[in-house]
């Protein structure tokens, strides 16, 4: 099998891929560029091929998706502190009045 060739990838994988490809070509990277990082993300989260074979059926890691996480917190950091600090207060009286409809009060 030459290299290049995703026919080992299962069906799963190729939507990955292609998902991811989407992703990247929509925030400007080029389209090769953009392929080679959804087919190398694919391998990170699933150890390559899955489609047949002994031993191939790994299941996946998520990795890279674990990642994604890490980044967040970017529109809250680039708020300032007194819309923060509304924001924590309404979400706590939100869950007071919540909690107080379960319990019936």
């Amino acid at each position: 099998m030459p290299r290049g060739d995703k026919s080992s990838y299962t069906d799963k994988q190729k939507r990955k891929a292609a998902h991811i490809e989407e992703g990247y070509v929509e925030r400007g990277v080029s389209q090769d560029e953009a392929e080679a990082r959804a087919w190398a993300t694919v391998n990170k989260d699933s150890g390559g091929g899955n489609k047949s074979g002994s031993g191939r059926g790994v299941t996946d890691t998520k990795a890279a998706s674990h990642k994604g996480g890490r980044i967040g917190g970017a529109a809250a950091a680039a708020r300032s502190a007194a819309d923060r600090s509304a924001a924590a207060k309404k979400a706590a009286a939100t869950r007071k009045r919540n909690a107080a409809a379960m319990t019936g009060d």
